[in-house]
């Protein structure tokens, strides 16, 4: 279960709905967040609503509200989690052409995704030697954790799942195999996506896991779990494993990749300016920048000042 002895309530969400007008509705959605003290991140586009917000109980469950009032909301989905210190620096509501970005314009989850399959019966489900399970996030991601013997597409950016799928489809056909496809992602929202491409490719059988890892690892008890790692998340927590608990991982602010104890012992490791992930893919001009802006983070430390250099990368 999640501790509730800490102070700060994280909330992941997103919705798939049409709205008619979303750039009317940034302006009054960001400042009930700030009238609530809530901080974080949230995406709006004509498909609808996506982000993760922090902040007190009283004042994510006011904002809660407001989102489930606007229209095409009502009844949402929402995770909740708790964290030591506040995860975000400041309030954002950022416009765009999609919630999550795929690049597929004809993808609309409104008229066809995978068949949800909850937590509780997520086990059983991949565990069929029929199914072929289907890590649908990036490369960094999965580097620090994942189901056990999920397929990983080595992915840089989501706009690469179509092509990678597509190939994969036809190596598969070419064996002679129709196996079930079990998707995955950190919060449900990718898996909108990526099952709805399937599905629009003709494949029927794909499956989704409701609610993301996120919903799993806060609901299956370590002890029957068939997660192995930590689930990486986009605040400044980095990761989180078993009941939503604080991860072992910090995050490198050259190149936004988790990084471990171990990788803090390379000799490529340097706090705020590379690590052994993105040593070799920046140039000297580049960490010399990042010593500048770990200087002026630091300094603001010292003085008591928020530095929002840090944030501006994500």
């Amino acid at each position: 279960m999640t501790d509730t002895s800490l102070p700060v309530c994280v909330a992941a969400l997103y919705h798939f709905t049409a709205f008619d007008d979303h750039k009317a509705l940034r302006e009054p959605l960001l400042e009930t967040c700030q009238k609530e003290g809530v901080k974080g991140s949230l995406l709006l586009a004509r498909e609808g609503i996506n982000g993760t917000i922090a902040g007190s109980d009283a004042g994510i469950d006011a904002v809660l509200a407001y989102i489930n009032s606007l229209p095409g909301c009502a009844g949402f989905d929402y995770k909740k989690s708790r964290a030591r210190t506040m995860p975000f620096l400041r309030m954002k509501v950022r416009l765009k052409k999609e919630i999550v970005t795929m690049g597929q314009p004809d993808i609309d989850p409104h008229v066809c995704v995978g068949r949800y399959v909850e937590p509780k019966d997520w086990n059983a489900l991949i565990s069929d030697p029929d199914t072929v399970v289907m890590d649908t996030r990036n490369d960094y991601e999965v580097a620090i954790g994942t189901f056990r013997g999920a397929v990983d597409p080595n992915l840089k950016t989501f706009r690469a799942f179509p092509e990678w799928f597509r190939n994969w489809r036809k190596e598969v056909e070419a064996q002679g195999r129709t196996p079930k496809i079990a998707m995955f992602c950190t919060g449900g929202i990718r898996c909108e996506k990526s099952t709805a491409f399937a599905r629009q490719e003709g494949v029927e059988d794909v499956y989704h896991l409701k609610g993301g890892i996120l919903k799993y690892l806060e609901e299956i008890p370590e002890e029957e779990s068939l997660w192995d790692g930590e689930c990486f998340v986009f605040d400044q927590r980095v990761s989180v494993g078993h009941g939503l608990k604080l991860g072992k991982y910090d995050l490198c602010h050259a190149c936004r990749a988790p990084i471990s104890a171990e990788d803090k012992q390379s000799p490529h490791y340097e706090e705020g300016v590379s690590c052994p992930h993105c040593y070799g893919q920046k140039t000297e001009a580049q960490r010399q920048r990042y010593r500048e802006r770990q200087r002026q983070a630091q300094l603001a430390e010292q003085q008591g000042r928020i530095h929002l250099g840090d944030e501006a990368q994500g």
